[in-house]
């Protein structure tokens, strides 16, 4: 049987740490935390939290294992619904990245607080 988009979210979000624009914002000023937007670039490009990486969900893991060679740094990733960043955070998981969360808010929620 075939899953539905609910369905892979909900099994996701079981798997990985979630986590409001806010509470990420909060814990990046303390801990030098990095915020990936998983979306396209076009996505991006219309608008995104400051500060904000963007690596498309396609290339994740790729270009995480680029960008970021210490795998305890603080990630965070966003998406607009927050399924993209689910499904990615459980495959940088899978790499050897420990300290992922995903931000489930609203792109406005999190334009607002991650600064």
């Amino acid at each position: 049987m075939l899953k539905t988009i609910p369905d892979l979210l909900q099994e996701a979000r079981q798997n990985v740490r979630t986590i409001t624009a806010k509470e990420a914002n909060a814990e990046r000023e303390q801990n030098n935390g990095i915020i990936i937007d998983v979306r396209e670039p076009a996505e991006f490009e219309a608008g995104s939290a400051s500060g904000a990486v963007n690596v498309p969900r396609g290339l994740l893991e790729v270009k995480m294992l680029e960008m970021e060679k210490d795998p305890n740094r603080p990630i965070y990733l966003h998406c607009a619904s927050s399924l993209r960043a689910a499904l990615g955070a459980e495959q940088l998981a899978r790499v050897g990245y420990q300290n992922v969360s995903v931000i489930t808010c609203s792109m406005d929620d999190i334009k607002k607080a991650c600064c």
